[in-house]
């Protein structure tokens, strides 16, 4: 018996929806219904070249449409609550972009949301299903790694916003933007799965205008490992995307998001991995498995997201 494809709505089409909707589209899981977005011409664009899904600025075609089982959020983070909830409402799974909300009411009746509903909820964390995530994980659980002494999450960007998201405005002011929401939080998602809970002792924010954050000071701990991170924004040379974790026994370093290191020594040596790095063509596969009943670890859930965000949020209070 073949399974019929998950219809799929789409809400937000800046370039993480529009990045979505072609993986969709080539998706045996899925079948792209109704996407929608606030923006006349982008819809008349995407609508010229996909004839076979209905375009509109309507949300109303997405959320608690019946034609619709499932709906992606690419929408800013602060908008997230207002669209989840009624599509939880009307039955329909949920697969949102990180962060999951920005202020604690809104994460709150995200969460309540979901459980009532007991919809598939998902929030598209680039770590969840890299194969560099799961390689570090099984190493400290066989106990390769020893004794946890601590991490170091290292950022630094030329230009903010990046290039690829210079058309959502929002991504570089303070109110939901900020590189701290944007980045940090997928290495903050990773460190909460593979060491636990992030708390924060001390963050510190620094910026030199009215827009989001030029530079982040934190220290943190998931449980009695500290946790730092530095950031910056503006100064000369390359983005940087740095996650190391120190043991006693071997040190891991994550680069550029999938470049891999370990060291059980005085030197980094490449890992060789093989396997499907991790994509969102593999998470939204993770997604159409929860929406049947299969519920992977590599698929990361609001609970997570979350801790995620409490931890995001320690530097804005």
């Amino acid at each position: 018996m073949t399974t019929p494809p998950i219809r799929l709505g789409i809400v937000g089409l800046g370039a993480m929806g529009r990045h979505l909707l072609a993986d969709a589209l080539g998706h045996p899981d899925f079948t792209v219904t109704h996407a929608v977005d606030l923006a006349p011409e982008t819809i008349a664009l995407l609508q010229a070249e996909h004839l076979g899904v209905n375009f509109s600025t309507s949300i109303a075609d997405v959320i608690g449409a019946d034609d619709v089982d499932a709906v992606y959020l690419a929408t800013p983070p602060a908008t997230h609550a207002a669209l989840a909830v009624p599509a939880f409402e009307a039955g329909q799974a949920v697969f949102c972009e990180k962060p999951l909300a920005v202020s604690d009411t809104d994460a709150a009746a995200m969460l309540a949301a979901a459980a009532k509903a007991g919809q598939a909820a998902g929030v598209n964390f680039v770590m969840s299903d890299r194969l560099s995530t799961r390689y570090v994980e099984q190493a400290i659980a066989d106990g390769q790694v020893g004794e946890v002494l601590g991490l170091e999450i290292r950022l630094a960007f030329p230009v903010w916003p990046r290039g690829f998201q210079a058309e959502a405005t929002w991504v570089g002011e303070r109110a939901q933007g900020g590189f701290v929401r944007e980045v940090f939080s997928h290495f903050a998602y990773l460190t909460d799965r593979l060491i636990g809970p992030l708390r924060a002792v001390h963050t510190e924010l620094e910026h030199r205008s009215v827009a989001s954050e030029t530079a982040a000071y934190g220290l943190l701990k998931a449980g009695k490992v500290p946790v730092q991170l530095s950031g910056i924004v503006g100064a000369a040379g390359p983005e940087t995307y740095e996650w190391i974790l120190r043991g006693t026994k071997q040190s891991y370093k994550l680069t550029a998001w999938r470049d891999l290191f370990v060291a059980e020594g005085n030197t980094w040596r490449p890992v060789e991995l093989t396997g499907a790095p991790g994509s969102e063509t593999t998470r939204l596969t993770l997604f159409a498995q929860a929406i049947r009943g299969d519920h992977s670890p590599d698929l990361a859930g609001f609970a997570a997201a979350e801790r995620v965000r409490q931890a995001v949020e320690a530097f804005h209070r």
